[in-house]
């Protein structure tokens, strides 16, 4: 077994794109070095170290609390159409695994992707979707700007946000301006914890535009 990988192959290991792979190693979260031909290649055991950690916080967390139902009757949109939920994630893994939780969750659901911040932001202003699930860490506009930007438009008031990352608390400490007060996920949680939140943000009453 070698000693390092490639940026892809941690990208395939960990189910992320490549683009949040190097993002993480920018910020140190794993020991990594440049090849004399400018190729990043990444510690073995940091990425080991990086996998138990989040393996001991999903394995120590207690799963959300289930405060609806995912197979209750969702409200129709005003216009009498079925709900929408945007997803702007760049992983096709995390990608294919919410399709997948929202398809058997949410049968009734209308699920819309964009992979990165500027594409999402523009779908949204098209959509107007009951709910978006937001990736910090995005190509384009990071998750963090763009919901900065949707909180700083009256027409988006009605749009519930909830956040998933691959950030631990320290890691989103930064961002941590634009994620209050927002339910934020962590990717090892995506299956015990998001069908229940999205459920609750569904749920909610559609707030109109001021």
């Amino acid at each position: 077994m070698s000693d390092d990988y490639s940026t892809l192959e941690v990208a395939r290991l960990l189910g992320m794109a490549v683009r949040s792979v190097q993002m993480m190693v920018d910020r140190g979260e794993f020991d990594a070095w440049k090849t004399p031909g400018g190729h990043r290649r990444i510690s073995r055991q940091s990425v080991e170290r990086w996998r138990e950690a989040r393996q001991h916080r999903s394995e120590s967390r207690p799963a959300a609390p289930d405060t609806a139902s995912p197979s209750a009757p969702l409200p129709l949109t005003d216009d009498g159409l079925t709900p929408q939920v945007l997803l702007i994630e760049d992983s096709v893994h995390y990608q294919n695994l919410i399709t997948l939780l929202v398809k058997q969750k949410f049968p009734g659901v209308g699920l819309q992707v964009a992979d990165d911040g500027i594409a999402g932001l523009a779908m949204a202003g098209k959509l107007q979707p009951r709910v978006m699930i937001v990736d910090i860490l995005l190509p384009g506009i990071d998750g963090a700007t763009l919901i900065t930007s949707l909180r700083s438009h009256p027409q988006f008031n009605g749009i519930q946000l909830i956040v998933v990352t691959s950030l631990d608390e320290a890691g989103r400490a930064p961002y941590a301006f634009a994620l209050a007060g927002l339910p934020v996920i962590h990717k090892t949680d995506l299956v015990a914890e998001l069908p229940a939140h999205l459920a609750g943000a569904l749920a909610r009453p559609v707030a109109q535009p001021a």
